[in-house]
């Protein structure tokens, strides 16, 4: 512990278990007073058991509801929207551009690209009083390239990173000093991974093939996107707005040959 973000109220959308928890376990080693927001309120009620966190039921996709967070909490320091959904958790349905029906895009953006905005209006009116803050809003590898069998997704998290840049460029407009920042996180392992890994024998053959073109050859961990949320939430990045990083193991710049063994 640094006490890096002490003092500091933060609320984290998505927050009962994934990269969601990993980051409000991060903010509040680091002294944060942390609210976890979720929609599933008995995962939500175990994550905030464990981390000795305040914990609040929100639907980010419910206007009302951010509304209500707004009375109950109407200054914050640091807001990660965080939560999101891939379009497979409920349903196998095709989520490729051809067969995707127009009921499942909706709701993957609702989820994603509503969420988004309304948790950037919340945490803008939230801190323009004192005029700072952070919002850190989780994108995606996969909204940075095109993918092919998950439409909505990518579409979903580009639009989040953009958004991310007008939400940055609107507050220095404004004279605050509240920045706005976005994560792209790759093959992280999650829950959101669990409905494309499968269980068994295959289970490590599909874990393998899917990190097979990464520099790295591993998944991500929880933890190394948490402490990119922990940099960015902290006073250390002050000049650091309106920009993105990306967590993928070096996937996006380009292709790295094995290393070479000697027998």
């Amino acid at each position: 512990m640094t006490d890096r973000l002490n003092g500091k109220f933060c609320i984290i959308t998505g927050a009962a278990r994934g990269i969601g928890k990993a980051i409000g376990q991060a903010f509040v080693e680091e002294g944060a007073r942390v609210l976890l927001t979720d929609i599933d309120a008995v995962e939500l009620a175990k994550a905030g058991e464990e981390l000795g966190c305040r914990t609040r039921i929100l639907d980010v996709r419910v206007e009302s509801h951010w509304d209500d967070l707004s009375k109950k909490y109407p200054e914050a320091d640091v807001v990660v929207n965080n939560a999101g959904v891939t379009g497979f958790e409920t349903s196998a349905a095709p989520q490729d551009p051809e067969n995707a029906t127009l009921e499942d895009w909706r709701a993957v953006h609702q989820v994603n690209l509503d969420g988004t905005f309304l948790g950037c209006r919340y945490a803008i009116q939230a801190m323009k009083e004192k005029s700072e803050g952070a919002i850190i809003n989780i994108s995606s590898r996969s909204g940075m390239v095109g993918i092919p069998g998950a439409a909505a997704y990518a579409s979903s998290k580009a639009a989040i990173r953009n958004h991310t840049k007008t939400v940055a460029l609107y507050c220095a407009q404004n004279g605050w000093n509240i920045r706005c920042n976005s994560i792209h996180p790759a093959a992280i392992m999650s829950p959101m991974w669990e409905p494309m890994l499968g269980t068994g024998a295959a289970r490590e053959a599909t874990m393998k093939a899917l990190v097979k073109d990464t520099p790295l050859q591993r998944f991500g961990d929880s933890s190394e996107v948490a402490a990119v949320a922990v940099m960015l939430a902290s006073d250390e990045a002050g000049y650091i707005t309106g920009t993105e990083i990306t967590i993928d193991g070096g996937i996006l710049a380009g292709s790295a040959a094995a290393p070479g063994r000697e027998d």
